[in-house]
């Protein structure tokens, strides 16, 4: 009975809504993905499971460089745990609303759209992620990856994740501009 509860879980969280770059714009804002991101920024940012517990915290001081065609953002992460995870991302402009970013870890590349306040990428990628006898595994993911411009200075990033196509949670940022 346990594992029928589990697998309808399962289905019903996969059939759930995900924002689409055809809702309607709740502003008139323009994410601008490099003037955002270049300077200095902080984000603050938690993983949860399917089932609503929230796994992991983390804050990561972001470094943002626009050079005209590349957006280069190094990530250094530290986690509620004490543990520090450094992630640096190359994103070239492909078009006036297109992006391919890599980093390491990343299976290929990241594709994106932006359109209005909203931007939109996925990508997989290996993650490492506390193992359970305190050893760092490998975890590879698919993230669907949604950021909404709110203010000037501050964005909102929601990421579902997936493993082997099923859902296994979200991680949910804020971004914030240094002044």
């Amino acid at each position: 009975m346990r594992l029928l509860a589990l697998i309808s879980l399962f289905l019903l969280a996969a059939c759930a809504g995900r924002p689409s770059l055809e809702d309607p714009k709740l502003s008139d804002r323009a994410l601008d993905l490099e003037r955002f991101f270049d300077g200095e920024l902080v984000a603050y940012g938690q993983f949860q499971d399917v089932f609503g517990t929230v796994r992991r915290r983390f804050e990561v001081e972001i470094d943002g460089r626009w050079d005209g065609r590349t957006l280069t953002l190094v990530e250094d992460f530290v986690y509620e745990d004490g543990s520090t995870e450094r992630r640096v991302w190359d994103l070239v402009k492909t078009g006036p609303q297109t992006w391919r970013g890599t980093a390491p870890g990343v299976i290929g590349a990241a594709l994106g759209e932006e359109r209005g306040d909203t931007f939109n990428w996925r990508y997989t990628i290996d993650l490492p992620v506390p193992g359970a006898n305190g050893d760092a595994e490998t975890l590879r993911v698919s993230f669907d990856d949604w950021m909404w411009l709110l203010s000037e200075d501050r964005l909102l990033n929601i990421a579902y994740m997936r493993r082997f196509g099923v859902p296994i949670g979200q991680v949910v940022i804020t971004f914030e501009k240094r002044r």
